[in-house]
């Protein structure tokens, strides 16, 4: 205990709890705030939840990360370091798309809210590359005695920074004025500004710290990595013109998926499923025919793009499609349910005063006792045993959500919920990332990371898209319970995980203090 509290002194703890204040913020701007901002507006829950899908850049984000890890700015990266400068141009554009976002009122027709999208769409994806670069950070400055405790101060301040663009933006929206029956852009707009300032403190954070020392030369030109950048981008246009173009096929598809399965939900996964696979495909074939241009460096490509994941594939070679099982599901009971939380408190009949006391005082005490909890629990139990406690808190803490829909509004269960939720997820989490860490090889410390994310939050986001529309086909309660079962398999795939002593940090578990 004396020792884990003396590594809690160094500065790069400090750090790193600013850091994920700073990667927090943006997180309930794209969803429960946007989603209760949109609510009061008239949107349909259905169309709602689509705006959850501009985060789907966390979940693509090891497709730049290379370009992120190597490719210098010019002038900025020779000044103060290639993981600094990146940072803080990526910090600067996080706080450009929020405050894009404030300043448009989605009451104002169908135009505001597509400029909506693109705000929510550019928060996304810079709200995404400042997770790679800290991640990164985050990974190179710590070691294996230590690694647990990082990702758990990383996550009590992810989720401050959560609890402030969550609770912190409502109690501002509801202080200045609007609320369900009386709906007022400046309230959200003054909400959202201040939101914007609130990052300064993550730019403030990457001109303090120090340009980690592990940090390899770039091997290759700068005309080498613009090259790159150049297929990225070509692929990126082609995935998007390749969607919208294909999106009157996939609806019609859709419709006869609803009329042979009788379930709009499943139906939507499916037709979306498939609109978004035959998009990545066609644009992963046009990356690669681009790509044999002779202006473009055939070894680049192979050394930041197919190394890393060949690298994972040779060491995880004996059990690649559990680990990817296991990473992909762990967060998906989480995900899926936090898209709709907001809106079933308001359905419940909670004002935005309420949600945000109990979330800000209750919810943030439980979500900071758990990630700290999960920290110390994993010094004496072992990562493996506390992955799968942390799988069956996640999804039984849904069941309390559940109950609620029966029972109708109370604002002592409200409190019960929320701090049981907090707990779990704070516990969770933290084991969760020191997991995905201690599975990085260093060498490839910003891509493998990147893909691990990507992978975990995939799934669970393009799922939990649909979750307006299978609230109002199932309602809430029902919606919950599915939420809660569909977090059983990673419970069992850890449990054989730990069985077999399939990963090599679980073979010789640290001794109980």
């Amino acid at each position: 205990m004396t020792e884990t509290l003396k590594h809690l002194l160094h500065p790069k703890f400090l750090h790193m709890t600013l850091f994920g204040f700073s990667a927090g913020i943006p997180y309930f701007l794209i969803f429960s705030s946007l989603s209760l901002w949109l609510d009061q507006v008239g949107v349909e829950k259905s169309a709602i939840t689509y705006f959850s899908w501009a985060a789907l850049g966390y979940s693509f984000k090891f497709l730049w990360s290379p370009l992120v890890d190597r490719l210098p700015i010019p002038l900025l990266s020779a000044k103060m370091g290639q993981r600094r400068s990146w940072l803080l141009v990526i910090q600067l554009l996080v706080i450009t798309a929020i405050c894009w976002m404030g300043m448009t009122d989605p009451s104002q027709g169908i135009n505001a809210l597509t400029r909506m999208a693109f705000a929510v769409t550019l928060l996304g994806f810079s709200a995404a590359t400042q997770d790679i670069l800290i991640d990164a950070w985050r990974i190179e400055a710590s070691n294996e005695k230590d690694i647990t405790m990082l990702s758990s101060v990383y996550i009590v301040g992810y989720r401050i920074g959560m609890v402030t663009s969550g609770a912190g933006a409502l109690f501002l929206a509801d202080f200045f004025g609007t609320s369900m029956g009386n709906y007022q852009y400046s309230a959200w707009q003054a909400s959202y500004l201040i939101m914007a300032c609130c990052m300064l403190v993550g730019v403030i954070t990457t001109l303090i710290i120090k340009e980690p020392q592990k940090q390899d030369k770039l091997a290759y030109q700068t005309s080498d990595y613009l090259a790159v950048l150049g297929v990225f981008v070509i692929a990126v246009a082609t995935l998007i013109f390749c969607y919208q173009s294909t999106e009157i096929f996939f609806q019609t598809l859709q419709s006869s998926a609803t009329s042979l399965f009788n379930n709009k939900a499943l139906a939507a996964v499916l037709a979306t499923g498939g609109q978004l696979m035959s998009a990545l495909s066609m644009a992963a074939l046009l990356a690669w025919l681009v790509s044999l241009a002779p202006v473009v460096n055939k070894n680049m490509i192979k050394e930041v793009y197919w190394r890393p994941v060949a690298d994972l594939f040779k060491r995880h070679r004996k059990h690649i499609w559990l680990v990817i099982g296991i990473i992909s599901m762990f967060k998906i009971s989480d995900i899926v349910m936090g898209v709709t939380a907001n809106l079933f408190y308001q359905e419940m009949g909670f004002t935005l005063g309420e949600i945000a006391s109990v979330a800000k005082s209750f919810g943030l005490v439980m979500t900071i006792s758990g990630g700290l909890l999960g920290g110390f629990l994993v010094l004496r139990f072992g990562i493996m045993n506390i992955m799968i406690l942390g799988a069956i808190v996640s999804a039984g803490s849904n069941l309390l959500f559940m109950v609620m829909a029966y029972t109708g509004k109370s604002l002592w269960f409200l409190t019960v919920m929320i701090s049981v939720d907090n707990l779990a997820q704070g516990l969770a989490a933290a084991v969760f990332v020191g997991f995905l860490s201690m599975l990085v090889n260093r060498q490839f410390t910003a891509v493998q990371y990147a893909m691990f994310s990507s992978v975990m939050t995939l799934f669970p986001k393009i799922i939990g898209g649909y979750s307006g529309g299978m609230v109002e086909q199932m309602g809430f309660a029902n919606f919950y319970l599915m939420t809660a079962v569909i977090g059983l398999p990673v419970v069992l795939m850890l449990m054989y995980a730990k069985r077999r002593r399939v990963f090599e940090f679980d073979q010789n578990p640290s001794p109980k203090p």
